[in-house]
């Protein structure tokens, strides 16, 4: 879909994007931006990529209406079902794409970076469904605070190599996995989990996580009678899920998206990932886009209660939203995402993941009209996250 919010041929939107990377890794990333529009325009490939969204997936997911938690807050809320997805969140969406364009460029050793481990599971599934090679490389402290999917991971086959560097979180997964790719470069191909890196991978994962939107659309005429809603809500940590939820609404300025970010212990407490707020313009893993950073360009540590949401930068396509002002951008603490998450338990008995709690918790910041359609993107189910929710709650 061509959009003025989308990546030009080089891989910008606006200032941010393009493909930053050291000389190694210039055949893999030419090679890639060359091929992967051809690619995935051919009907051979759109054909098995919506015949495994469907029958392996389970797409479409519902657009669900949920009707206790929209008397609460006294407006419309439709929640998009992402966490009914196989694997338990929307990452599958895109590592199906990926894989299927790498089984074309003829890679058949897979690597993948992972925060929450919710795409590191999606990556091994994929790799064991098309029985490839996988290594996902992975923080040494998300590695503990989220074992159940670690232990998915092995089940699948695929080698956990722990990052050790840094605040051994997603961003030093992210550098482990770069620099396997850089020492690998004939057989391996890259599986990025978000909308960053370099061009081309946040227009790629975008384009597989449309889906999303697309649905959104064809569903809400059909229980609305209207394509498109007034509000869509999407958490941000790189931004693969809200980049999904929002691409087909970028254009029509009367559907209002926010993007919400993880404050952690709040914005300025010095423990945040408020990206938004806190980040200046900076390159990281190959994008320009804001990141948060010291004076003299040093990284700062991100932090949020969220794995999936302690990223120091955001998606290339989300800071140009930010500057443009098309998308409204808010920060949730932890308390107020784990309140948020126990109250949809609550309300309409599903557990989100805490990622995706941060987006609902937005619903007690701001006022809608009673008339309104707002669409939250459920982007992930709370499976992985229970042992964050016993310690908080005190279950």
């Amino acid at each position: 879909m061509s959009s003025k919010y989308n990546a030009d041929e080089k891989g910008f939107y606006g200032e941010f994007g393009g493909a930053f990377i050291p000389e190694m890794l210039y055949p893999n990333v030419e090679e890639l931006r060359l091929k992967y529009l051809e690619i995935s325009e051919e009907k051979s490939f759109k054909e098995e990529f919506q015949s495994l969204l469907r029958e392996y997936v389970g797409r479409p997911t519902p657009l669900y209406f949920a009707k206790r938690l929209s008397q609460k807050h006294n407006t419309k809320i439709y929640l998009k079902r992402e966490d009914l997805c196989h694997t338990g969140a929307h990452k599958i969406n895109n590592t199906i794409g990926q894989i299927l364009v790498a089984k074309r460029l003829g890679k058949h050793r897979i690597i993948a970076e992972t925060g929450a481990g919710q795409h590191g599971v999606a990556t091994a599934t994929v790799c064991a469904l098309m029985g490839l090679k996988c290594i996902v490389y992975m923080g040494e402290i998300d590695i503990e605070r989220q074992a159940p999917n670690v232990a998915r991971m092995k089940m699948l086959g695929a080698e956990v190599r722990p990052a050790t560097s840094g605040s051994k979180t997603l961003k030093d997964a992210t550098n482990e996995a770069i620099r396997d790719w850089i020492n690998n470069p004939e057989d391996t191909f890259y599986i990025i989990g978000s909308v960053v890196g370099p061009h081309p991978y946040p227009d790629m994962v975008a384009r597989f996580q449309s889906v999303i939107s697309e649905e959104i659309k064809l569903q809400l005429e059909e229980i609305e009678n209207r394509k498109n809603p007034d509000y869509v809500i999407a958490c941000v940590g790189g931004g693969s899920n809200a980049a999904g939820a929002f691409y087909h609404f970028l254009d029509d300025e009367n559907v209002n998206l926010i993007a919400v970010e993880a404050a952690g212990k709040g914005v300025n407490s010095g423990e945040s990932a408020a990206t938004s707020l806190l980040g200046k313009t900076g390159v990281i893993h190959g994008s320009k886009t804001l990141l948060m950073q010291t004076n003299d360009g040093q990284i700062t540590e991100p932090y949020s209660i969220s794995a999936g949401l302690d990223y120091p930068g955001i998606g290339p396509m989300h800071a140009n939203l930010f500057q443009t002002k098309r998308a409204e951008f808010l920060s949730i603490t932890d308390d107020e995402a784990m309140e948020a998450g126990l109250e949809l338990a609550k309300l309409e008995g599903i557990i989100p993941a805490i990622e995706s709690a941060h987006a609902f918790a937005v619903l007690n910041h701001k006022t809608f009209n009673p008339d309104d359609i707002v669409i939250v993107n459920l982007s992930g189910r709370g499976d992985k996250d229970l042992t964050t929710y016993i310690n908080y709650f005190k279950i």
